[in-house]
């Protein structure tokens, strides 16, 4: 049983809340959902490959060749089977992120405080909402603690409502947030039912907005569309000039369309990207958006908070300065006197009455341990003065049946310092305790008390005149991995900045305590906030260490960083780091003791608040851009040698101008779609990955200088199967034979170009070594296809191809290794100029 203010609250037995479930079911809106099957083949009926596909084979089928026809008709099956499957994977991915992101709720049940997944929650329950968190349902109040919310989702209102059981506006609502306090209201309307339930169910039609890599993937394939079809054009008439049949033209001038066109790209993009957040899933770190992926190997900055980022969040109570004995008392000792006695009541009385807050809950256990007499169940608050001011303190006003007040304050030193008289010798005695408990890294209350007997409270608490009483300390220790965490970033080119509430001496002494680089330079918020523009911009790149920083600054110095272009990741658990989580390029949020609206605003969540995670976080998201690179640039590189393969000896009127027919296109088509969406997003991060600087995340795929390689590669690969094609020709090889040599050295340099361009910088002989099974699998299917297509004879004869001889094969594999192999010089090159340098 949970009991306040003199209310008892057992909340919903388990056979009630089966019950209620039964009659008002789960909280969820139940949207309207397309057949994801349905979709995926609305889309595939839109793809230019399977309309070219079902046009050539329709074509083939009117022309009486139903062999080939049946072929391509087979093809569109398998293409739209593995464009299904892909879907299928990428989509399972995401749900698996969606049920691991379900958002979760406090309740009263059995007596007993307990969390449970917002859907479970029935009409009835006891939830309990804090600051920092969304309202789970709609509800009436039956207690409360200085509590306000944010109802500005529902009413456009920005600034926050109070609200308590007395009030006549004593209900809160689902999707609003609370901006302080606690309540504990009883469910009333809950999915569908509720206010924002109702709102939910008009945005079913709002589409998810393009990132910025799919944006230059669908421009990129859409011009490459355009070109493919005038390319088509020309083809088509240029045939049908020399041979005045319509159907035959069309033909070749289909061949070469098929060969033009990209669509394995956003294919390859597709699959990296939701297979990616799957894997960062599988680690702990859940990514929101798909383009923090992308912004994650680009990061050259993160702020970081102290609390439970860089420190255990394990808040212990270890020092006690009373006044007017003036000494430190330690915790851990049994000496404790009166006066420390009464500041550690006083601390308490300043506290909620239902904590929440680690140094709140830390004072609680302080004083169940050391007060004899708990008179906590004799006193009601009866007025309270929520936490606010710079810097920041709070005030609460309890009073008993007999009429006795108690009113006790606690905030920042400098805080309560000012709201207190006291003499300038008094002032400077007591900064010297607090540098000396700064020193230890110790955070830091002041704690005073005041007397008020009239009904008519201040506006503010800061017109009462308080008696200073103290400061109580508390310590959280860094975490043991932490200088191996801020070492990584740094060997990754990544700039580490601390932001933190804390005093400058007791940040100072945690910076050091971790060994910190660049700690001596530092500013504070209310410096921070006195500077121009310009200075500003200067101040965020060169300080590294920020302190008494509150959430109108944190903003700044994002701000600031991102006009120095930097990508700048910024962690949080508060509500009041929202605005600078939301403003950041990657939001970063602590998956425990972050609040709903910190997870909210951030585009990813560390499961375990474990720093390192980011780091792995960042491997993964440059590990991902490098290897869709690596499949893009193999994609490119090998369409090239198809392109020109199909035109040159088509368009110069070569002895055998139509060297590949459509079925030969599909067949290279389906060989290399796997290999550049299953190999490369299985490839390991390669060990320079981070050693290396972030990438500019300007860069795109799709410009000369980032695609000069792949050209390159292309070119030198057609160079190769030109050579075969002619010195088949001048052997006086018929078309059958000399169309498989020419298929044969572009299936080798399709396999070289795989290993090769598993790295752009090791060797060879080095990436064999990587772990990656599906290379050695892809390899075995792609060379067994190659060999039952020319050696089987039904096959052979439906290609068109003829068995090879030892030196024909030979020759036309040397040819296809050699017109890739090149590159290795090139990568010899690269490594040899980053030893020297």
């Amino acid at each position: 049983m949970i009991t306040t203010e003199n209310v008892n609250i057992d909340g919903l037995t388990d056979e009630q809340v089966l019950h209620a479930r039964e009659k008002f079911g789960f909280n969820r809106v139940n949207y309207k959902k397309q057949n994801e099957f349905v979709k995926g083949i609305k889309n595939l009926v839109k793809e230019p490959m399977v309309l070219l596909l079902l046009i050539t084979a329709s074509i083939y089928f009117i022309t009486g060749n139903s062999g080939d026809g049946l072929f391509l008709s087979i093809a569109v099956v398998l293409v739209s089977t593995i464009s299904l499957y892909q879907d299928s994977r990428s989509r399972n991915a995401l749900d698996k992120l969606k049920d691991l992101t379900k958002p979760k709720g406090t309740v009263i049940r059995n007596g007993t405080v307990t969390t449970i997944p917002i859907e479970d929650m029935v009409i009835g329950d006891a939830m309990m909402v804090e600051e920092g968190y969304a309202i789970p349902a709609d509800g009436y109040i039956i207690h409360s603690n200085d509590f306000s919310v944010n109802e500005s989702l529902l009413t456009g209102e920005s600034l926050p409502v109070y609200k308590d059981k007395d009030k006549e506006d004593n209900f809160v609502f689902q999707g609003t947030t609370v901006a302080s306090g606690l309540a504990i209201a009883i469910v009333t309307q809950i999915g569908e039912k509720t206010k924002l339930g109702e709102i939910g169910k008009s945005i079913e039609g709002i589409k998810e907005e393009k990132t910025p890599i799919e944006i230059q993937i669908r421009s990129f394939v859409e011009k490459m569309v355009i070109a493919g079809s005038i390319i088509f054009l020309g083809v088509w008439l240029l045939n049908y000039l020399r041979s005045y049949d319509v159907l035959e033209s069309l033909l070749k001038a289909l061949t070469l369309a098929m060969s033009v066109l990209p669509e394995e790209i956003p294919v390859a993009f597709t699959t990296f990207m939701a297979l990616g957040t799957w894997r960062l899933m599988k680690m702990g770190i859940i990514v929101k958006q798909m383009k923090t992926v992308e912004t994650l190997g680009s990061a050259t900055t993160i702020c970081v908070d102290k609390t439970g980022t860089i420190t255990k969040n394990e808040m212990k109570l270890v020092k006690l300065f009373a006044a007017k004995s003036n000494r430190i008392f330690d915790t851990e000792g049994k000496d404790i006197n009166e006066d420390e006695l009464a500041l550690l009541k006083l601390a308490m009385w300043a506290s909620e009455p239902i904590p929440f807050d680690p140094m709140e809950i830390a004072l609680h256990n302080a004083y169940s341990a050391f007060v004899l007499e708990d008179e906590r169940s004799n006193f009601t608050m009866v007025h309270e003065y929520p936490l606010g001011g710079k810097p920041p303190m709070m005030t609460h006003v309890f009073e008993n049946k007999k009429g006795k007040r108690i009113i006790a304050a606690k905030g920042a030193p400098e805080a309560i310092l000012e709201v207190s008289q006291l003499a300038d010798e008094e002032k400077k005695h007591i900064g010297e305790i607090m540098e000396a408990l700064g020193a230890d890294g110790y955070r830091m209350l002041a704690v005073g008390e005041t007397d008020f007997s009239g009904n008519h409270y201040p506006a503010t608490q800061q017109a009462f005149t308080f008696q200073f009483k103290g400061i109580v300390a508390f310590y959280d220790p860094p975490k043991e991995n932490i200088q191996k965490v801020f070492d990584a970033f740094d060997t990754a080119g990544i700039n580490v900045k601390i932001i933190t509430g804390d005093n400058e001496t007791t940040s100072l002494a945690i910076a050091k305590q971790i060994q910190f680089k660049h700690a001596e330079k530092h500013i504070t918020g209310s410096e921070l906030m006195k500077l121009s523009n310009e200075e500003l911009r200067v101040a965020s790149i060169d300080n590294f260490l920020f302190t008494r920083m509150f959430p109108a600054a944190k903003l700044k110095i994002v701000n600031a960083l991102k006009e120095q272009h930097e990508i700048v990741a910024m962690t949080g658990d508060g509500i009041n780091d929202a605005p600078a989580l939301k403003s950041a390029h990657i939001g970063v949020a602590m998956g425990k003791r972050g609040t709903e609206i910190a997870k909210q605003a951030a585009s990813m969540i560390l499961l375990e608040d474990d720093l390192s995670k980011m780091v792995d976080a960042v491997a993964m998201g440059r590990r991902i851009y490098t290897n869709l690179k690596k499949a893009i640039q193999y994609i490119i590189s090998i369409h090239i040698p198809i392109i020109l393969t199909v035109f040159i000896p088509l368009a110069l009127g070569w002895v055998y101008p139509a060297i590949f027919s459509p079925v030969h296109v599909i067949l290279l088509e389906l060989i290399m779609g796997p290999t550049c969406s299953i190999i490369y997003e299985n490839e390991p991060m390669e060990k320079n990955t981070m050693s290396q600087k972030p990438r500019p995340f300007t860069r795109t795929f799709f410009n000369f200088k980032e695609l000069y390689t792949s050209v390159m590669q292309g070119l030198v690969i057609t160079l190769g199967i030109l050579l075969i094609y002619h010195y088949a020709v001048n052997l006086g090889y018929n078309e059958n034979l000399t169309r498989t040599m020419v298929f044969t050295t572009m299936i080798m340099a399709n396999i070289t170009l795989t290993l090769v361009n598993r790295s752009f910088y090791y060797s060879l002989l080095t990436t064999l070594k990587f772990k990656n099974n599906l290379v050695g699998i892809m390899i075995v299917i792609t060379a067994t296809l190659t060999a039952l297509s020319i050696f089987i004879e039904p096959l052979s004869r439906f290609l068109k191809f003829e068995v090879l001889n030892f030196t024909q094969l030979g020759v036309s594999i040397l040819v296809g290794m050699v017109s890739v192999l090149w590159y290795e010089m090139v990568k010899w090159r690269k490594r040899r100029n980053s030893h020297n340098c």
